[in-house]
């Protein structure tokens, strides 16, 4: 009996590592056949706990080298708030009085660095001291401001900014005014400046507007360390003026020709523009007999007279060459246009010329040639404006436009490719008045 309890005995280890055997083949099955409901067991076998056994290894970590504080650098953003100065800004940036004060003394004379915009981001390296290595300030354009330490002063350099585009589409209803409206809807000036641009020959922005006008936008936006850059330019445009709806789309064709059109490919671009200034009102319009303000007569007023502010950019209505450009008794200062086929306009009351302009320089449509003005006959600042064919004067409210040739026949399938996601996404804003990113 002692001789077959020690054979029993001798044989146990050995049934035991049979056991865990069978078990770490069921176990080593399961990622085969994903997660069961239920498996079979074989008879007769022992389900009992097994044995666990901890293993305990040592590892070798590998030698990091120490850094002290001295040499770490971080990099810190503040975002500029209105009130906020360079010195309380380098304050919150953690730069230590030392270097703040080396600052203020090595950019005195840097506009750009003290005429801070709210909004915009300043960036700055430092170390664990506050020791200022860089700062980097992004104002908007296509440059950042970058001033770094050099032999203990601070160098200003101009780097180009690495800029991205981004689709911006806006929508809004005007409750009293376009210049309200858009400022509502977020739209810059330069956005809504071309808008008025691309439309005026189909809309007069001065007495056409409505109260429930409503307009949808889609342009480019530049954006330059992830902050907003500038607007770009207007892709799509579409203004619904007491209740009819008028659509422009940019397209830009093989030959590098480009403009604004229609949706069926007709240009908006007229040889001359409604009027030549962006926004203004008319105090006084072409008449046959107007009470005159200043010699208390009855006489004509050949012209019209747009009321606006001191200063205001007045534009050239159409390609010309300047005729005249000086003083002349009642207009004050004043511009001749000459134009081809027989037309001429004038502007008159001006402040001033634009820089350099003089006789016989030839002039682009929309191009700046002088400023509002009282100048003359004048009982406030304001333009007066006149229409001329073969030297006599039209109400250029009403007289028919030449326009510019329309998309070419071969153009036309690139036409309607190259406006295809502009017009959808005028269409996805229609009816709507929101504004987002894509």
């Amino acid at each position: 009996m002692q001789g077959d309890k020690s054979s029993v005995l001798a044989q146990k280890p050995q049934i035991l590592t049979k056991k865990r055997l069978r078990w770490l083949i069921l176990l080593s099955s399961f990622p085969l056949f994903g997660m069961m409901a239920a498996f079979g067991i074989a008879p007769d076998t022992s389900v009992e706990e097994l044995p666990i056994e901890q293993v305990v290894l040592s590892l070798e970590l590998p030698e990091t080298p120490l850094t002290s504080d001295a040499d770490m650098t971080f990099w810190r953003q503040e975002r500029i708030q209105r009130g906020d100065t360079i010195a309380t800004l380098l304050s919150r940036l953690n730069v230590n009085t030392q270097d703040a004060v080396s600052f203020l003394r090595d950019t005195r004379d840097i506009k750009a660095v003290h005429q801070l915009v709210a909004g915009k981001t300043m960036h700055a390296q430092t170390t664990a001291a506050g020791e200022l290595l860089l700062l980097r300030y992004f104002p908007g354009g296509s440059e950042q401001l970058v001033m770094e330490k050099a032999a203990g002063a601070f160098k200003l350099s101009e780097q180009p900014a690495k800029l991205e585009t981004h689709i911006q589409m806006k929508s809004g209803v005007i409750n009293s005014s376009l210049f309200a409206a858009v400022d509502s809807a977020g739209v810059p000036d330069s956005i809504a400046t071309q808008i008025v641009d691309i439309l005026a020959s189909e809309i007069d922005f001065h007495r056409d507007l409505r109260k429930g006008d409503r307009f949808t936008v889609v342009y480019d936006s530049l954006y330059g360390n992830g902050e907003p850059a500038r607007a770009g330019r207007v892709l799509a445009v579409e203004f619904v003026n007491q209740g009819t709806p008028y659509r422009a789309l940019y397209f830009q064709a093989d030959n590098e020709e480009s403009g604004y059109y229609t949706p069926d490919g007709k240009s908006l671009r007229k040889a001359f523009l409604r009027s030549p200034l962006e926004f203004s009102r008319i105090s006084s319009g072409f008449s046959s007999g107007r009470f005159h303000p200043i010699l208390k007569t009855w006489r004509a007023h050949k012209g019209i007279d747009y009321a606006a502010p001191t200063g205001t950019g007045v534009k050239a209505a159409a390609d010309g060459i300047v005729a005249v450009a000086g003083w002349q008794d009642g207009y004050g200062n004043v511009i001749f246009l000459e134009h081809q086929g027989s037309y001429s306009t004038v502007y008159g009351h001006l402040s001033a010329f634009a820089k350099g302009l003089k006789k016989g320089q030839h002039v682009r449509q929309g191009d700046i040639i002088g400023h509002v003005g009282s100048t003359g006959m004048a009982t406030g600042p304001h333009l007066h404006y006149e229409f001329r064919f073969k030297g006599v004067q039209r109400d250029p409210l009403k007289v028919a436009m030449p326009t510019a040739n329309p998309v070419s026949s071969r153009q036309m399938a690139a036409f309607y490719e190259y406006t295809k996601s502009s017009m959808a996404r005028l269409d996805a804003l229609r009816g709507t008045s929101l504004a987002f990113l894509d």
